[in-house]
């Protein structure tokens, strides 16, 4: 999937082992659930393949040394307060705002809600965005990169 030859800015240590999770870099992926997504705009967008998508991109982000989390949010007045839980888990690296939050002219406003409550509860996180699936381990690896840029 990743055909980015920017480096991920990895915490290892010297002899490549894995580090304990809680120093790995780590991001949060923020999607609108792919059911309530109006994909007439997006016609790449297939339900199934988004949703088989996922597993797969989360594998290869944990391949690359990551901790990961996921954010399903619906369109709703609990998006909010969901993205506030999830970012409560964690110290966050970087927050991904997946293109169903993004791109679908219908979804601006909660886009927009989406990047204040991030900006609001994760001052230190970057913020990065997938244009689609593809592409979302590219987009994790611009944000890991500037998050390290600003130490």
């Amino acid at each position: 999937m990743a055909t980015n030859s920017e480096p991920v800015i990895l915490d290892s240590d010297v002899d490549g082992r894995e580090l304990p999770s809680t120093t790995r870099p780590s991001v949060l992926v923020v999607a609108v659930d792919s059911r309530l997504v109006d994909l007439r705009t997006l016609p790449d967008f297939r339900t199934t393949r988004v949703r088989a998508s996922r597993a797969a991109i989360d594998a290869e982000l944990t391949a690359l040394g990551l901790t990961v989390e996921r954010c399903v949010i619906d369109l709703g007045a609990t998006a909010e307060a969901v993205v506030r839980e999830a970012l409560s888990r964690g110290d966050f690296d970087c927050v991904l705002i997946c293109a169903g939050a993004r791109v679908v002219p219908e979804n601006l406003l909660l886009f927009e809600r989406v990047i204040n409550t991030v900006h609001r509860h994760a001052p230190r996180a970057t913020i990065c965005f997938n244009s689609c699936p593809a592409d979302t381990v590219d987009a994790a690896r611009r944000g890991l990169a500037a998050a390290a840029a600003n130490r």
